[in-house]
């Protein structure tokens, strides 16, 4: 579990949350990473999911597909980090915490 300062910069935080069906295309996928690139960068963003991608290796942040390789790449090119590392059961990490600004929560 994760605790959360939400000291918040000047600009406010943007909360997002985001379910993920497991056989979506690859065309929602790209709708979904465009509408994070536009996320202004002076947000603090909180983005809260299920992205269903039992192919992810969390640890060490690869994928096998081709749609969750593209999905790790989106959240590195938005600067986004991981908050939860413990594994919810069997080993994945079924939902995922991400934020943009590592002063947004206390481990």
């Amino acid at each position: 579990m994760a605790k959360f300062k939400w000291k918040a910069n000047k600009a406010g935080i943007m909360v997002g949350f985001s379910y993920r069906q497991s056989n979506q295309d690859k065309e929602a996928d790209e709708i979904f990473y465009k509408q994070l690139r536009e996320v202004p960068q002076l947000l603090d963003l909180v983005l809260m999911a299920d992205f269903n991608s039992s192919d992810v290796c969390w640890k060490y942040n690869t994928a096998e597909g081709k749609q969750s390789r593209r999905f790790l790449e989106c959240v590195e090119d938005n600067f986004l980090t991981q908050a939860v590392r413990e594994s919810a059961r069997e080993g994945g990490l079924l939902d995922l915490f991400y934020v943009n600004r590592k002063n947004l929560w206390v481990m």
